[in-house]
Parts: structure tokens; C-alpha cells; sequence
């Protein structure tokens, strides 16, 4: 028998962002599990491009929880951070003698869970 508490989690969701999944992964699984303040502080400092996207759904996902479940910012941390892949732009470069190179560019959806602790 296992005891469950009942714990609010409130998520935010940035879709159709101009990123690669592979690039946002890689800052997610950096802040993952951190206290919302140190989660800030980690993007704020970070050097790419990504973190200021994560850090507006972040921002997002805390004002959810406060106005919304009534939680405190203070106490909060991330409980979920994972980016899925969107659809994929198809564009064309012209090349050489008149051929023509396919260009994809991705696109992902940022999904940020947060909970109290």
C-alpha cells in the first residue's frame, strides 16, 4: 500500500518555439528538480540562446501557481521539464546549377511542471 499526498502541480507550455528539442534538453535537464529562484538564477547566467524562452514559461509557470492554486513562489520547485519535438519548417536553398537544398528547420513545445515542496 502506498501512500500518495496530494500535491498541486501547475505547468505552462511554450509551443511552435524556433529551437531544436536537442538544444532546449540540454538546459532543462539543468534546471530539473531546482527550487524556482535557483532555476532563475541558473538562466539568467546561462550563455544560450534557449534560456530566455525557458525562463518566460518558467516565469509563466509560477505566476500559474500563485494566482491560480494560490501557491507560494518561494516554495516552489520544478517538478517536470521536457521538451517535445513540433513539426519541422521545410525551406529551400538555392545551390549550385541550379539545384535546389532542403533546409528543416525544428521547432519544439516547452512543457515546465511546478510544485510546491
Amino acid at each position: 500500500m502506498s501512500i500518495t499526498k496530494n500535491v498541486k502541480e501547475t505547468k505552462a507550455v511554450g509551443k511552435y518555439i524556433r529551437l531544436s528539442p536537442h538544444k532546449v534538453r540540454r538546459v532543462l535537464d539543468q534546471i530539473r528538480g531546482r527550487k524556482y529562484q535557483e532555476a532563475l538564477i541558473i538562466l539568467e547566467f546561462m550563455p544560450y540562446r534557449v534560456c530566455s524562452y525557458i525562463k518566460q514559461i518558467l516565469e509563466s509557470a509560477a505566476a500559474n501557481a500563485e494566482h491560480n492554486d494560490g501557491l507560494n513562489k518561494s516554495e516552489l520547485f520544478i517538478s517536470k521539464a521536457f521538451a517535445d519535438k513540433g513539426p519541422t519548417l521545410k525551406r529551400f536553398q538555392p545551390r549550385a546549377q541550379g539545384r535546389a537544398f532542403p533546409i528543416h528547420k525544428p521547432t519544439c513545445h516547452i512543457t515546465l511542471c511546478v510544485s510546491e515542496l
